[in-house]
């Protein structure tokens, strides 16, 4: 694995002193989130938007491999490149998961990838995102400079908690070395109920069922249907059933549902379904948003799915009204930004912050936002 480290180094030093970009890459199963990486050209200014050409590749597969897992301590510990499968294997052999439910999106997804991208799945609203389970990660800077943040448990975790501050941050700060993450153990019960509903009243429904103590795992709303999964102790999961309502699905059948809500293989997902993908991060409460397109609602009814050709600043002002912001997920013209347009103070922070990483703006420079 020296030999990878030094590969690394090499490159990052060698992009840092011609001014070529360098675009991290695992699997590549999501090279499709984001903007379009850009390459950066000798004398650039951090901050210049760049022409739109790829730079040079930092493939992150050859250093891989599970570094350290104690099933009792609750963490695994492995290198940015291993295989979100080779994980999602180690745990279930010891009846334990990744509880935020990471997506794929293709068979060559990497740990590294997961935590670079940021991206929760069904259950993430009932037990909290990503950036929740991360408790320590090694970079390596645009210097070539190996850094150690956080550790194996929560306690380790003093000051700025840079280890969160990199998830979700598409690489553009360093390259993610190791990670070191919470994993849960699997639900010793689950059940899938399903009934007709109208979106108004699914939101209403899902939110006073979050003010019970009810094991409640994740929900879907779709097409006049609320879905919802009850995890947890058997006798708790039987009893909550009543309490939701609806009919229960078959093991089998709840099982793919949930695989493909999280994978976004569902018809409502399709790449070729025409109108551009919106996310929209809204309060739970927040009244349905009346956008032109079709609707999948998440988190219990925080994360609104919206296919639509409206344009960009209709649905950002929209997602602004309702109290959140909205992300251009896929399909588009992504000329548009991507993610949400950053207030001036907020830019400044996340310039300081590359600045202070990546000097030469050589990492993913343009990935999150033309200027970074």
């Amino acid at each position: 694995m020296e030999h990878a480290l030094a590969r690394f180094k090499e490159q990052i030093l060698t992009a840092g002193a011609t001014g070529q970009a360098l675009c991290i890459r695992g699997g590549g199963s999501k090279d499709w989130y984001g903007q379009a990486p850009v390459a950066a050209v000798p004398g650039n200014v951090l901050g210049t938007v760049r022409s739109t050409v790829l730079g040079t590749m930092l493939d992150t597969r050859p250093y891989a491999g599970i570094i350290d897992y104690e099933p009792t301590e609750l963490v695994i510990t492995a290198r940015c490149g291993t295989p979100l499968a080779e994980i999602e294997a180690a745990l279930a052999a010891q009846n334990q998961m990744l509880a935020f439910e990471p997506p794929h999106f293709g068979p060559g997804a990497t740990i590294g990838g997961v935590v670079a991208a940021g991206l929760s799945g069904p259950a993430r609203a009932s037990v909290g995102a990503i950036r929740d389970f991360v408790l320590g990660a090694v970079l390596m800077d645009g210097k070539g400079e190996v850094l150690h943040f956080g550790g194996q448990v929560m306690k380790n975790v003093a000051g700025y908690d840079v280890s969160r501050l990199l998830t979700g941050s598409l690489g553009t700060l360093g390259l993610l070395l190791e990670v070191s993450v919470k994993v849960l153990p699997k639900a010793v019960a689950q059940a899938t109920v399903r009934q007709p509903m109208a979106q108004a009243d699914a939101i209403v429904h899902l939110n006073k069922l979050g003010g019970q103590p009810l094991p409640i795992a994740a929900s879907v709303w779709q097409d006049g249907v609320l879905t919802v999964r009850l995890a947890g102790a058997k006798a708790a999961v039987v009893a909550a059933q009543a309490r939701v309502g609806g009919g229960r699905l078959d093991e089998a059948e709840a099982d793919g549902f949930w695989l493909a809500v999280r994978e976004q293989t569902t018809p409502f997902f399709a790449a070729d379904a025409g109108a551009p993908l919106w996310r929209l991060s809204v309060p739970s409460t927040a009244a349905p948003i009346g956008l032109a397109g079709s609707q999948l609602i998440e988190w219990g009814g925080a994360q609104r799915w919206l296919r639509s050709s409206e344009p960009a600043g209709v649905i950002r002002a929209a997602a602004t009204a309702a109290g959140g912001h909205a992300t251009l997920f896929r399909g588009g013209d992504k000329s548009v930004g991507v993610f949400q347009p950053l207030a001036p103070a907020v830019q400044a922070i996340h310039r300081q912050l590359k600045h202070a990483f990546d000097p030469q703006a050589i990492f993913n420079p343009g990935r999150m936002y033309p200027v970074l």
